[in-house]
C-alpha cells in the first residue's frame, strides 16, 4: 500500500507541475528555427529554402575555378597535408563522439560492483560474506534536458563541419593568392631584366653618340644611372619571389624550396556573373552558418536552464546475490530485488538557476547578434570583392592601353635618335615610363587574380 501511495504522489507532482507551467513546459520541448523576426535574418531564412545553385561562383568546385594545373597540384598538395585542415577533421570526429554520447542519454545506466565484507557483531568472530550487486539506473527526460543536450549537440557537429569548410577554403585562397603572386613577382623580373637589357643598349648608343654626334658626358652618365635604377629593383623583387616560395612550402606544410609557376596564368569569372548577389548565396558561407548553429546552442541552453526549475524524476532498480545483504551475512546465498523511484525538485537553490537562466538568456541575445553580424559583414565582403573586381578590370584596359601606346613611344624615340632629331632625354624618359607602366600592369592583373580569389572565398567557396 505504501508502494502505491508513494507512487501515486510522485504522478501528481510531476503532473501538478505540467499544468502549471504547461505553456513553459511545451517550449522546453521546442526545436530551433531561425528566426524571422530580425529583417536580414529572415531574409537569410528564406533563402535557404530556396534550390541550390551549382552554377553559382561559391558552389563550383574549386577545380573548375583554378583551372591551372600547377596550381592545382599545389592545391591538392595543402589539403592532404596542411595541420589545420586535419585539426579540422578531428574536430568533427570528437562532435560526433559527443553527439553519440548524448543520443545514449536516454538508455539506462548499468553499473555492477561485486565485494566481499565482513562482520563481527560485538565478541563474535568474524563473519565473512560476499556479494553481487547489480544496480539498472534511469532519469526520465520528463522536461527535455537530454533532449536538448542531443540537439545541441547535433549542432556542435554541423558547426564543425561549417569550420572544416572554412579552413578549406581560406588554404585554398592562401595558396592561390601565393600562386599568382609569385606569377607577378617572376613576371616582373623578366620585365626589369628586359629593361635593364634595353637601358644598357641605352647607355652603349650614347657612348658612340658622344664620339660621333658630339653628345657630352653627362648623357652617357644620365643613360648609366637608369640602368642602374632598374638594376637596384631586382634584388628587392628577388626577395619577394623567395619570401613567396617560403610562404608556399609553409602552406604545403615542407621545407623551403623553390616551386616553379605559369606566368601566364590568369583567373577569369565566369561570364554570367554579375555585381547582384542573392542572399542564397551568403547561405552556405561557413562562418554564417557557423554563427547560426552557435544561436542555436544557446537556445538550446536556455531550455536546459528553464528545465531545471522543474523536478526530476529518476527510477533505479537493484538486485543482489550473494551472502552479504545489507549490514548482515547470511548464509547460504540470497537473492534480493530494490525498485525505488525518487523525485527531486528545487525549492531553494540560493538563487542559482535564475542566475543560470538569465546568463543563458543574455548568452542567447549575444548570438543572435553576432548571428545578425555575420550575414551583414557577408554581404560587405562580396560588395568588396566585387567593387575592386570591376575597379581593377576597368584600370587594367587603361593601362594595357597606356603600355601599348609607350612602347610605340620608345621605338619611335630610338629612331629619332638615330637620326639626331631628338634629345638622349627624350629616349630615357620613354623607358622610364614604360617600365613603369609594365610594372602598374603586372599589379593591376595581380589584383585582379586576388579579387577573384576574395570573392571565391567570399561566397564560400572551397566546397
Amino acid at each position: 500500500m505504501k508502494r502505491k501511495h508513494l507512487t501515486l504522489a510522485l504522478v501528481m507532482v510531476v503532473a501538478a507541475t505540467m499544468m502549471s507551467g504547461c505553456k513553459s513546459y511545451k517550449n522546453l520541448w521546442s526545436e530551433y528555427k531561425t528566426p524571422t523576426d530580425v529583417a536580414i535574418i529572415d531574409e537569410y531564412a528564406k533563402a535557404k529554402e530556396l534550390p541550390t545553385d551549382s552554377t553559382s561562383l561559391g558552389n563550383l568546385n574549386w577545380r573548375e575555378v583554378f583551372t591551372d594545373p600547377t596550381l592545382q597540384s599545389y592545391i591538392e598538395r595543402a589539403l592532404t597535408n596542411n595541420t589545420d585542415l586535419k585539426n579540422a577533421k578531428l574536430n568533427i570526429d570528437i562532435a560526433e563522439a559527443r553527439l553519440n554520447g548524448a543520443k545514449l542519454a536516454y538508455y539506462p545506466a548499468v553499473t555492477f560492483s561485486p565485494g566481499r565484507a565482513g562482520t563481527k557483531p560485538d565478541k563474535n568472530d568474524m563473519s565473512w560474506g560476499w556479494q553481487l550487486p547489480l544496480t539498472v539506473s534511469w532519469q526520465a527526460d520528463i522536461y527535455g534536458q537530454t533532449k536538448n543536450n542531443q540537439r545541441s549537440a547535433k549542432s556542435a557537429v554541423i558547426q564543425t563541419e561549417a569550420y572544416k569548410q572554412a579552413v578549406q577554403s581560406q588554404i585554398i585562397a592562401a595558396v592561390a593568392s601565393c600562386y599568382y603572386n609569385m606569377v607577378s613577382l617572376k613576371n616582373q623580373l623578366e620585365i626589369l631584366e628586359k629593361n635593364a637589357k634595353l637601358a644598357h643598349e641605352t647607355v652603349n648608343t650614347m657612348k658612340d653618340m658622344k664620339e660621333s654626334a658630339g653628345y657630352t658626358e653627362v648623357a652617357v652618365v644620365q643613360s648609366q644611372a637608369q640602368y642602374h635604377s632598374i638594376m637596384a629593383n631586382v634584388p628587392d623583387v628577388k626577395l619577394g619571389l623567395a619570401q613567396a616560395c617560403n610562404t608556399m612550402s609553409l602552406l604545403l606544410n615542407t621545407t623551403p624550396q623553390e616551386w616553379p609557376v605559369n606566368t601566364k596564368s590568369q583567373l577569369l569569372l565566369p561570364a554570367k556573373f554579375n555585381s547582384g548577389v542573392p542572399m542564397s548565396y551568403l547561405a552556405t558561407r561557413p562562418d554564417v552558418r557557423s554563427a547560426e548553429q552557435s544561436f542555436a546552442q544557446a537556445y538550446y541552453a536556455t531550455n536546459i536552464a528553464r528545465a531545471n526549475f522543474y523536478p526530476q524524476l529518476s527510477i533505479t532498480a537493484s538486485g543482489t546475490y550473494g551472502t552479504l545483504l545489507g549490514s548482515t551475512v547470511v548464509d547460504p546465498a540470497k537473492f534480493l530485488l530494490n525498485l525505488a523511484g525518487s523525485l527531486t525538485a528545487p525549492i531553494f537553490d540560493r538563487g542559482r538557476n535564475k542566475a543560470t537562466l538569465k546568463a543563458a538568456k543574455l548568452s542567447q541575445e549575444q548570438a543572435l547578434n553576432s548571428f545578425q553580424y555575420s550575414i551583414l559583414n557577408a554581404s560587405k565582403e562580396v560588395s568588396n570583392a566585387l567593387v575592386n573586381i570591376d575597379a581593377y578590370r576597368t584600370k587594367q584596359v587603361s593601362v594595357e592601353q597606356q603600355e601599348q601606346a609607350l612602347e610605340k613611344a620608345v621605338e619611335y624615340n630610338k629612331d629619332l635618335l638615330s637620326l639626331a632629331t631628338t634629345t638622349y632625354l627624350d629616349v630615357i624618359s620613354a623607358q622610364q615610363s614604360l617600365l613603369a607602366s609594365q610594372i602598374t600592369l603586372e599589379n593591376v592583373k595581380l589584383n585582379n587574380n586576388l579579387g577573384v580569389i576574395t570573392l571565391y572565398q567570399a561566397l564560400g567557396g572551397g566546397r
